[in-house]
């Protein structure tokens, strides 16, 4: 490893000046990012797809913030399933922990939506248009003229049109596939305030894309910071492995028929390939940095570099800081990796266990506020009471109450609930006063509520009379 480590003290995509540096990464090709891009564009077919997709007649993925409801493989969770929310919350952050313990940020280069869209969509039309990395630059420094204006105009339309789409996708997920095609479809006029905010969060998508770019990834997002104080020794990054490359004297150029390892040469030939092509603008061969993204961008430049001049491929690849220093490659457990396996695994049997015994019917009997007893006659008295419920399927179906244990009764009482509605209803129990005197003071009361004839619940209340 260099000595040098003013690189820590710097941020590679700004100067001296504290001015930007924008980054020019080189076109990429190679193994690593084949794999990456079947595995991007796969994520992004999900993306689009999945909104159009139904099962059990639903979504198959909605969240409804505004009506307060999600919809997950056909499974709709409502507000009262927000326990289930927060337990996957902290299942979350637990796996989010263990994964960034064992395998770092490779989750950036392989799976966060800034990075497929940038280096899969954006990036890929830019090249299209404007060509490699030093085109680019070359364009950029050039006066305005017509062929310029062309491309820029071209290229800045096209990525603002992605992300209208990529907004209106978002808006699918969330008020559904559906209803945004009667809003697509309808009179705009009818939808001003809709059509403004997804032209915000458009521009918004294109500002990030087109202009922000990397800085997301190395200024904004937090996981770049929680990468910093998870990581350890062991952990397998996108990693230079400097005792190969530096060896003895340090990396040194390529020359042929020169024996480097007599000379004790590194295997690093110094052609800052890594570099050029990393799109954070970083040079990977300082070590580990929390501007890497993991994209293996620098690996498969290397290991075409290394193939050219005949030397071994992987002097950058996927290693702990401990593998190189030890020469063992590949995953190795430790007690961090056991500790949060472990609650990782108790926490997802928790939430599959509530997940499945979890009723599709919810039942909440409360006594009506602000009132105790009404006396009816000199030999009866009744309480009131107010029914909750709510049907989390597509099946409407025929309420009935009864009473299963004590001496109060209950009006006659039936009335169909409809499919995915939360609804109260006000009924009353009555209790003779004899009644009343045998049960003791307070009586509980246990009330069946059926469903086309099947009792899908119990709730307990108790009754209310006067004191004797």
């Amino acid at each position: 490893m260099k000595e040098n480590k003013s690189f820590r003290d710097e941020l590679s995509t700004i100067d001296k000046d504290g001015k930007r540096v924008w980054v020019y990464p080189k076109m990429i090709s190679g193994k690593y990012f084949n794999l990456r891009q079947i595995f991007a564009y796969s994520l992004l077919a999900f993306l689009f797809i999945a909104p159009h997709l139904k099962m059990n007649g639903y979504p198959i993925l909605l969240f409804n913030l505004l009506e307060r409801k999600f919809i997950i493989f056909g499974k709709i969770f409502w507000p009262q399933d927000f326990y289930l929310f927060a337990l996957s919350m902290i299942g979350a952050v637990i796996f989010v922990s263990l994964f960034t313990v064992i395998f770092g940020r490779l989750f950036c280069g392989w799976a966060c939506p800034q990075t497929i869209f940038m280096e899969m969509v954006f990036r890929r039309i830019e090249y299209a248009i404007e060509g490699d990395w030093t085109k680019q630059k070359k364009l950029n420094k050039s006066e305005w003229n017509g062929t310029k204006i062309f491309k820029k105009v071209l290229k800045h339309t096209i990525f603002w049109l992605i992300s209208f789409l990529i907004a209106n996708t978002f808006l699918a997920y969330i008020i559904g596939a559906d209803k945004l095609y009667e809003i697509q479809f309808d009179d705009p006029m009818n939808h001003l305030g809709g059509l403004a905010s997804i032209i915000i969060f458009s521009t918004i998508f294109y500002g990030v894309f087109a202009f922000l770019r990397e800085q997301v990834c190395t200024t904004i997002c937090p996981y770049g910071r929680l990468q910093g104080v998870l990581l350890d020794s062991k952990s397998i990054n996108v990693a230079y492995d400097y005792k190969r490359g530096e060896g003895e004297k340090g990396r040194a150029k390529f020359r042929k028929n020169e024996n480097r390892a007599e000379l004790g040469k590194g295997d690093c030939i110094d052609c800052k390939q890594c570099v050029h092509v990393c799109p954070t603008g970083i040079d990977i061969r300082n070590g580990t940095q929390l501007e890497c993204v993991n994209c293996t961008a620098c690996m498969d430049a290397c290991d075409y570099m290394m193939e050219s001049v005949g030397m071994e491929k992987g002097l950058i690849g996927y290693i702990s800081e401990e593998g190189i220093e030890t020469g063992e490659k590949g995953f190795q457990w430790n007690t961090r990796v056991f500790a949060y396996s472990g609650v990782l695994a108790l926490i997802l049997g928790f939430l599959i266990y509530l997940t499945v015994t979890r009723s599709n019917y919810d039942f909440v009997i409360t006594r009506l506020e602000g009132t105790t007893f009404n006396r009816i006659d000199k030999k009866t008295y009744s309480n009131s009471y107010n029914l909750l419920l709510l049907n989390k399927t597509k099946i409407p179906g025929k309420i009935t109450l009864k009473i299963i244990d004590g001496a109060a009764k209950i009006p006659p009482m039936e009335f169909t609930l409809e499919s995915e509605v939360e609804v109260h209803k006000n009924f009353a129990l009555i209790m003779t006063k004899e009644d009343y005197k045998k049960s003791g003071n307070e009586p509980k009361i246990i009330i069946g509520i059926y469903k086309d004839g099947e009792l899908v619940a119990k709730e307990k209340t108790s009754f209310m009379g006067p004191s004797f």
